[in-house]
């Protein structure tokens, strides 16, 4: 039993706590796009970066006709849940098809995953600048995947010139991780079998410790800037509200 008496005379009796999210108001630390997959890990951590006050946009990139309609249609449903915290969310979806092939056939197979996700660091920060976003948030665990090892991470990072970049899940487990996925409820969507555009042409062994050099050696056989250009002339921009379930 709690009894608060106020200065004003008035007293408050109450016998239980109901916790709220925490963290801070909304809005009040700005605005960051999020790079959502149809993963696990990334609605998290745009959960986790609303809660210190960011109001999210979010990225999405898709590679038809090797992925389906289905995982766009799954994102979009992340997006949904994800905007009961934020009011709502502009969702860009990126065709990432022609990319992805360019790369296939012009570089090392082992590089694949390094060079596209250097890309999409591009595209997103274009997007952030043009837009008035001020930071990127991505969902990845330190040594989860071979994109993200602590040299993959640094060369990543290279190609982002002004913008900071959040990572809330850096140090996570994946039980951690799949606990809040759970508790926001984004955990049995992010599992259905819909894959997304980062499991077209896996390599059998990509690099987990790439170096710059390397890395932009493999760049120089692609039009990088032709390729950003075809990609953002085809952005779809997709509102996304809440459904007042909260």
């Amino acid at each position: 039993m709690n009894v608060d008496i106020r200065q004003n005379g008035r007293t408050y009796i109450s016998d239980e706590v109901v916790l709220a999210q925490g963290g801070l108001p909304k809005g009040t630390g700005g605005k960051a796009l999020l790079l959502l997959s149809g993963g696990i890990d990334s609605p998290v951590a745009g959960y986790l970066m609303a809660k210190r006050g960011l109001n999210l946009e979010a990225l999405h990139f898709y590679s038809y006709p090797y992925t389906s309609e289905k995982a766009k249609e799954k994102v979009l449903s992340l997006a949904k849940k994800l905007a009961n915290y934020v009011d709502s969310i502009k969702v860009h979806a990126i065709s990432f098809t022609k990319v992805q092939e360019s790369i296939h056939m012009n570089c090392s197979p082992e590089f694949m995953i390094t060079i596209m996700r250097r890309i999409m660091m591009r595209i997103a920060e274009k997007i952030c600048k043009r837009d008035g976003l001020g930071a990127i948030i991505t969902g990845e665990s330190l040594g989860q995947v071979a994109s993200q090892t602590m040299q993959s991470i640094i060369v990543t990072n290279e190609v982002v010139e002004s913008l900071p970049m959040f990572r809330p899940c850096i140090g996570m487990d994946k039980e951690d991780i799949v606990k809040i996925a759970k508790k926001i409820d984004t955990f049995e969507t992010s599992i259905q079998p819909y894959e997304d555009c980062c499991t077209v042409f896996l390599p059998k062994n990509p690099v987990i410790k790439p170096s710059a050099t390397k890395v932009q050696k493999e760049e120089s056989f692609l039009n990088i800037e032709d390729l950003i250009t075809d990609c953002l002339a085809g952005e779809e921009i997709i509102e996304i509200k809440k459904d007042n379930l909260l």
